[in-house]
Formats: C-alpha cells, sequence, structure tokens
C-alpha cells in the first residue's frame, strides 16, 4: 500500500470516528493538527509517515471522553494500522506518540517515552490549543461541560497533579493559567516556538480585556 493511500484511509477512519465528538476534539481540530504538524516537520529532521500518522489518530479516542482511560487512543490506532498492513515498528511508534503526548502527561517528573516525531506532534498539538482558536476550544469544551466561565473566587491551581488535573471543575478562565498560557514555553521544535509567540500574545490581550469588562471597566 503507498503512503497516500494509507493516509486517506486514515483520514476516512479518524472522520468517521470523530463523527460525534465534541466540537474542541472532532475532525478539524484533528485536521488542524495534522497541518500544522506537516508545516513543523518540513524544518525538523524526522519520519513524516510517523508524524502524519499519528498526528491523524492522536485524538482517535481522547480519554477525557472515555471515563479517562489512556488506553483506548493507542489500542484503537494500532488496530486500525495493523488493518492496513502498515509496519510493525511504524505503528508502535505511533502507538507510543498518542500514549505519551499529552499536556496532562507533563505533570510526571519522568516521561517513558520521547523522540523527535512526538515532538513535532506535541508541538502542532498545542499549537491548537493556544491562539484565537486554542481560546474558542477552551470555551466550547467549557460549555460542554457545563463549567463557570470565570469565578473570582476559585484561583487556579498552579500545583495540581496530573490526577487533580484530570479531575478538574474549575471556571474555564483558569485553564488559562493552568495550561494555555504554559504552552509558549514547552514548545520542541523552532517553527512551533516561532507559531507560539503570537498566539500566546493574542491569549494575553484576550485576558486583559475579559477582565476589564467582567469590572465593567470598558
Amino acid at each position: 500500500m503507498s503512503s497516500d493511500t494509507l493516509i486517506h484511509n486514515t483520514i476516512a477512519f479518524v472522520k468517521e470516528e470523530l463523527k460525534h465528538a465534541e466540537g474542541g476534539h472532532d475532525w478539524f481540530h484533528t485536521q488542524r493538527v495534522y497541518n500544522n504538524a506537516k508545516l513543523i516537520a518540513k524544518t525538523e529532521n524526522v519520519d513524516d509517515l510517523v508524524v502524519v500518522l499519528a498526528a491523524l489518530l492522536h485524538d482517535i479516542a481522547d480519554p477525557k471522553f472515555h471515563d479517562g482511560d489512556e488506553t483506548i487512543g493507542p489500542r484503537k490506532s494500532s488496530a486500525f494500522l495493523l488493518r492496513q498492513n502498515v509496519d510493525s515498528e511504524i505503528i508502535e511508534h505511533v502507538s507510543l506518540i498518542i500514549e505519551n503526548m499529552s499536556f496532562k502527561n507533563s505533570f510526571d517528573l519522568h516521561t517513558s517515552f520521547n523522540s523527535k516525531e512526538m515532538e513535532v506532534v506535541q508541538d502542532a498539538d498545542r499549537l491548537d490549543a493556544i491562539g484565537a482558536i486554542g481560546i474558542a476550544r477552551c470555551f466550547n469544551y467549557g460549555g460542554f461541560k457545563n463549567r463557570e466561565i470565570y469565578n473570582p473566587d476559585i484561583p487556579p491551581n498552579l500545583n495540581m497533579t496530573k490526577a487533580e488535573y484530570k479531575a478538574s471543575k474549575a471556571p474555564t478562565i483558569n485553564h488559562f493559567y493552568e495550561k494555555l498560557l504554559l504552552l509558549k514555553d514547552q514548545m520542541h521544535t523552532k517553527t512551533g516556538k516561532q507559531i507560539a509567540i503570537d498566539r500566546h500574545k493574542y491569549m494575553e490581550g484576550f485576558l486583559k480585556q475579559f477582565y476589564a469588562e467582567w469590572e465593567g471597566e470598558k
């Protein structure tokens, strides 16, 4: 099977799997991550096929929509790639990226896996969590979970454990401080770092405007 056919089949599979997904984690999110990953990979020494497959399959079963189960995504992606007769080493690499790339794993002091390909896909995914689209996704998920937009009596928790992060039901604004504003300095690649600068500034401007409106100053 050619790589073009494999990618075509993977896109069709992901679209079908995500057709009922929450708006911030749907096919269009995956498509943006896929495009970001291809852009970043141009200036990195990586296996392009591993990058695009991991980007396409990274949210095939996001744990937050599966009772926190972090094993479903790697299992589903591996089963699909096996049906496509993909080389076992590529399947394992893609599965490990999906298993380890999430922000919540940054709470672990020691990560069990890393690769240049994972850094590319991780940066691509994190870019979609910041800037204008990141803001939109953040509030879309907050609405999906019926969370408060902001509560000045509930400060952000800047010292969360992984378990606390996964279980958090804090107001949506808190998520900016607990994750989104941290991502710029966690980028790995040159391209990811460059793009993140402007998106980070946009979020800072949004928060300044938000608090001004909240206090009736504007």
